[in-house]
């Protein structure tokens, strides 16, 4: 049996998409899962929308996913190498091969020259739509003979090459998604095969490109079904095996339209500056069209691997919902590596100008405990500075009416000054006196339970509810308390 060979093919034209990031996370699990290989390819023949970086980008976007491939285009030292036997991986690179093939096709009558102009064509199409009829190329140039069409070329003429479809033909494939599918050529355009430039266009070189780099599987987007006829046809008149073709889901937004950049984040980097875990991202996306077998929803990379098939993907587009990526990513921080999440997070804090080089490498450990405490919380790392604004500013804000009727309460005086009579006691407040002082308060003023916790929850903080009290009394520190319990008395509680 042939070894599972699947490629993910992104053009250079800016960021990677999110629907991008899927499709490239199906073809690795599948690769993965039945001990295949992965390959990056890079489709850079549409030299008008090529942009700078934008390889570096996406190849850097896949690695911090944990998307690892196995051939194609790699980042080594800042720079692009490529690696593996089927090279080159990048299609500028490989303009030879594909006039090669052209030039073949045109031989055998399965190709032909055509030298309409822009503006011709644009007539014509016009015209079709306002016939009711598909807009596709009439074929004014099938006829001419090969002759004529070179000597017009020799002439200096401007000239593409389409594919010559058969009329009235059944084009028939297989999809895993969406079963036997027949298109009529009659309903297809003769398709550009290769531009006035002398670049192909996708349709040619992804055909001769997975041929040659013995692809199995062809893993993409929907918008590409309409297209595969023409690329079982080329299949067919090269004498070529045909892989088999895996069409996925759109991924869409809520209202069931396409994702795209004015509805909010859809690129990786974005979600990656918000303080996504690659591990919640790549969960919550691998089940934007995909259901396990017993609707589990919390997965690392390695089940997704064991777990995944082509057979669960929904025909049907997959909602990309927000609130559930929050859900998944939010699990995800709070199982992570304490240590991994406060680094990753100390970029956050920084930016907010809580803290700065030197107060991490003082106070690594303070850094921490503050982390530890807010995770429960957060659904995304630069939520952080928000959730931890409270511990750098002395200033203590009222979060409603409420919490200023339960400072005034009879016994909160008592329970502010025995407080601070605990705190100058001591030097500064470790682990074991935050964790002791309400029992010790307790204690000395008589005031139990919410009673006791509510005012100094709120005296500390403003806010009715937050993380565990004894947290916030270890990082706060006793000059911060004795700040915020003087403030509260000179504001709050005075008449």
């Amino acid at each position: 049996m042939k070894q599972v060979r699947v490629r993910f093919a992104p053009s250079p034209t800016g960021y990677l998409h999110i629907g991008g990031l899927r499709t490239a996370l199906y073809n690795y699990l599948f690769a993965r899962h039945n001990n295949g290989k992965f390959i990056l390819r890079i489709e850079d023949t549409d030299r008008t929308r090529f942009v700078e970086g934008a390889i570096e980008s996406l190849i850097e976007s896949l690695h911090w996913a944990g998307i690892e491939y196995d051939e194609g285009v790699f980042i080594e030292d800042g720079k692009i190498v490529q690696k593996g036997e089927y090279g080159s991986y990048i299609q500028s690179e490989r303009l030879d091969i594909y006039k090669k093939y052209v030039d073949e096709l045109i031989e055998k009558g399965y190709a032909y020259y055509c030298f309409c102009s822009k503006e011709r064509l644009d007539k014509v199409r016009e015209e079709q739509k306002i016939k009711g009829l598909i807009p596709k190329y009439d074929g004014f140039c099938r006829s001419l003979s090969l002759e004529e069409a070179r000597e017009r070329i020799a002439n200096g003429e401007e000239y593409v090459v389409r594919l010559k479809l058969p009329h009235n033909k059944d084009i028939k494939f297989h999809d895993l998604v969406r079963g036997d599918i027949i298109i009529n050529t009659d309903d297809i355009d003769d398709q550009v095969l290769l531009k006035s430039d002398g670049y192909p266009t996708y349709h040619m070189a992804v055909v001769v490109d997975d041929h040659l780099m013995d692809i199995t599987h062809i893993v993409r987007g929907e918008e590409w079904l309409a297209s595969t006829p023409k690329h079982v046809y080329l299949y067919q008149v090269f004498g070529w095996e045909e892989p088999t073709y895996v069409h996925l889901p759109t991924v869409l937004n809520k209202e069931r339209k396409k994702l795209s950049k004015r509805h909010g984040d859809v690129a990786v980097e974005d979600f990656r500056e918000k303080g996504y875990l690659p591990e919640g991202l790549v969960n919550y996306l691998a089940l934007v069209g995909w259901s396990p077998k017993d609707n589990k929803e919390i997965f690392s990379m390695e089940e997704l691997i064991e777990e995944f098939s082509f057979e669960r993907v929904s025909k049907t587009g997959g909602i990309f919902d927000k609130d559930k990526l929050d859900w998944v990513n939010g699990h995800h921080i709070r199982e992570y590596d304490i240590d991994k999440l406060t680094d990753l997070s100390i970029p956050y804090l920084k930016d907010a100008g809580y803290i700065d080089d030197k107060f991490v490498k003082e106070k690594y450990s303070w850094i921490k405990a503050m982390v530890q405490t807010v995770m429960e919380s957060i659904s995304y790392l630069s939520e952080i500075p928000e959730k931890v604004e409270v511990l750098f500013d002395n200033k203590v804000e009222l979060e409603d009416e409420d919490a200023l009727n339960t400072l005034r309460g009879e016994q909160v005086p008592d329970i502010l000054n025995a407080f601070k009579e605990e705190l100058n006691e001591i030097e500064e407040i470790d682990e074991e006196f935050a964790k002791g002082i309400m029992k010790r308060i307790q204690k000395s003023t008589g005031v139990k339970g919410k009673n006791l916790y509510m005012p100094t929850r709120i005296a500390l903080t403003g806010n009715n509810h937050g993380p565990e009290l004894v947290n916030i009394i270890y990082l706060l520190g006793k000059q911060n308390i004795l700040n915020r319990i003087d403030y509260v008395q000179e504001n709050y509680l005075k008449d």
